[in-house]
């Protein structure tokens, strides 16, 4: 049992947790292929067991919203699964809006799909603007994990040792980075993802095949058991702290 999970709580507990806290954790991922040797569900995964750890350290309840994402880029490769941005977003709204009426007034979005990005932040500037007094602060946990493994030479590149460490600290059993083969670091890809990641400038990329014909790329034998063991306490005391910074600028 999750002490903080709205799944696994009393409708009295729940009360509770609302009562002490105003606070709600939602994890968002998605569905997509992943390459030879990481499941379709990885960022999926590493989004729950990053948005537990952040709920812990708050404190906050921890609310699942599903696994699946806006990933229409990896469309055609067996294993994913896309939601329309309507459809996301729809369902992200109801959920947010039977929190704040149940008294949530933080919510916190931990994300580690970068399609879900446009959506997450069309829905957090409408809930403030409906709610006064309630406010969102969306965290990109990949990319917080990517600033915290870059002196040890952790890349966030898609199939690569970064995601292979945050399934390794879910379930090692569902990585087989044997299967991966050589790693791979094609120029374009690293190129492609630094332009669409861009702060000022910034294109956008319509079809995972652009970055790398294999539809992955990176080094998987990167990740290691030592580093998974806390990647999840690691990253998530990283992403409180500054969820905890932006609310005090906020909130009392």
């Amino acid at each position: 049992m999750n002490p903080y999970s709205i799944a696994d709580l009393t409708s009295p507990e729940v009360a509770e947790l609302v009562e002490r806290t105003r606070t709600a954790v939602i994890p968002f991922g998605s569905i997509e292929q992943h390459g030879p040797h990481l499941p379709n569900g990885t960022d999926s995964i590493a989004a729950q067991l990053l948005a537990a750890a952040v709920a812990e350290h708050l404190p906050g309840m921890y609310v699942p919203f599903g696994p699946y994402g806006v990933t229409p880029i990896h469309a055609g490769h067996p294993g994913t699964i896309n939601l329309r941005r309507a459809t996301f977003e729809a369902l992200l709204t109801d959920i947010c809006e039977d929190l704040v009426a149940m008294g949530v007034r933080r919510l916190v979005f931990v994300n580690w799909h970068e399609g879900n990005i446009a959506s997450m932040d069309g829905v957090a500037a409408d809930m403030q603007d409906r709610h006064p007094g309630v406010y969102v602060v969306t965290a990109h946990a990949c990319y917080t994990a990517q600033r915290l493994y870059a002196d040890d030479g952790g890349e966030l590149t898609h199939g690569g040792g970064i995601e292979v460490l945050a399934v390794m600290a879910h379930d090692p059993e569902l990585v087989k980075v044997d299967r991966a083969g050589e790693a791979t670091r094609p120029d374009p890809a690293v190129a492609l993802d630094e332009m669409r990641r861009g702060r000022e400038v910034y294109g956008y990329i319509t079809d995972v095949t652009e970055i790398d014909a294999e539809g992955w790329y990176g080094n998987p034998g990167w990740a290691s058991a030592d580093r998974a063991a806390d990647f999840a306490a690691t990253v998530g005391a990283e992403v409180a702290k500054q969820v905890t910074a932006i609310f005090g600028m906020r909130l009392p």
